[in-house]
């Protein structure tokens, strides 16, 4: 797949300026030679800024002109067609907007509801919840009057910069310390959105959750306890993903909240070959055993603690599978887990330990040896 990077080319920017320079005075060749200069040099984000740089010195110093001059520019539709790709040949709509946003991020502070009002008529073509974020910094009180408006608002992609503007811990985006520390300002938002019509809506309410989970994790499973009495199977499956995190980690309030009860069984653990090297498949074993007198609804995972630099361990953890163990029965699973290079993560000769998870709970460990030697 070609990289997204490359949605940043001369043809697009040429687009641009020819857009921009209909609504209004703009200087379009000096914007394309401004913003084509060393441009293929640069990743994805790097390229949006450039652009940006060239709209902010082409565009009208005035903020008023430029705002409207950049809305005059924009595709008649509100679809989300043609996010990705090039600008539209009626207007400007897909990864275009993207300096277009950053362009107002930089210069709206002192036009706030103005900007905040030029960021809603962009997000129909393109998201704007990175760009929001500097508005909820300087003024959370008086930007999140704009995000209540955003989330009662028929079109999805204004409900979703809702949820996905306020997210505490945005991957790329600014974080929002006010709201790391506090979330309960944004917790009404998430809640009228909680049961969306659109899927693409509900994901990011999910994922604002798992964003305040990793800070208010008591929170977060409280949320969940409650918002599943009653709760339809799209507001479920909106639960489960916010509880991700929680329930990987085996928070007992999150896993509670599903049903999940601190398991009764034994188990046996066993992984094979005592001694991996990069490339090989580590193949585990679990047997399970109930202990109990009732079923039992099972999450099962294994914790795997990485050797580090220095020979210190670091755990991460992998789903495994669910399950229901009846009284008394007995279950095996197996798995492989493929020992390869990632970019993430660097991996160290030593002994790695294994540790069998089930409902939060380590029930069984077992160790293998990774070996660099050919």
């Amino acid at each position: 797949m070609e990289p997204f990077k490359n949605a940043f080319n001369a043809d697009m920017i040429a687009n641009m300026a020819r857009h921009l320079s209909d609504a209004g005075p703009f200087d379009a060749a000096r914007f394309q030679a401004l913003a084509t200069d060393g441009l293929n040099a640069l990743e994805l984000k790097a390229r949006s800024h450039h652009i940006a740089d060239a709209l902010q010195v082409c565009l009208p110093d005035d903020f008023f002109k430029a705002s409207a001059q950049m809305i005059a520019a924009l595709h008649p539709s509100e679809d989300d067609e043609g996010w990705v790709g090039k600008a539209a040949e009626h207007g400007i709509r897909g990864w275009a907007m993207m300096p277009m946003g950053e362009v107002i991020a930089r210069r709206g502070l002192d036009h706030f509801d103005l900007a905040l009002d030029t960021l809603a008529a962009f997000t129909p073509r393109f998201s704007a919840e990175f760009d929001v974020r500097p508005f909820l910094q300087a003024d959370q009180a008086r930007a999140m009057v704009h995000v209540s408006r955003w989330a009662q608002h028929p079109n999805p992609h204004l409900r979703r910069l809702a949820s996905e503007g306020t997210r505490p811990r945005l991957p790329w985006g600014m974080q929002l310390k006010a709201l790391i520390a506090d979330p309960v300002p944004v917790l009404p938002i998430l809640e009228r959105l909680r049961d969306d019509p659109s899927d693409y809506v509900r994901r990011s309410v999910a994922n604002n959750l798992n964003d305040i989970a990793k800070d208010h994790p008591d929170l977060v499973a409280q949320i969940a306890m409650d918002w599943l009495l009653g709760a339809s199977n799209d507001r479920k499956k909106l639960v489960r993903h916010a509880c991700r995190t929680l329930i990987k980690a085996g928070h007992p309030g999150a896993l509670a909240a599903f049903g999940y009860a601190p398991p009764q069984l034994s188990a046996r653990f066993t992984l094979s070959p005592e001694t991996a090297r990069m490339g090989d498949d580590v193949e585990m074993v679990l047997t399970l055993q109930s202990t109990g007198k009732t079923a039992q609804k099972l999450v099962v995972d294994y914790v795997l603690h990485y050797v580090r630099a220095g020979g210190k361990t670091g755990p991460k953890v992998f789903k495994w599978t669910q399950t229901t163990l009846a009284p008394g029965a007995t279950c095996t699973l197996t798995k492989a887990h493929k020992l390869r290079e990632v970019t993430t993560r660097r991996h160290y000769a030593g002994l790695h330990r294994i540790q069998a998870q089930v409902n939060g709970q380590a029930v069984a460990e077992a160790t293998f040896t990774l070996s660099r030697n050919g």
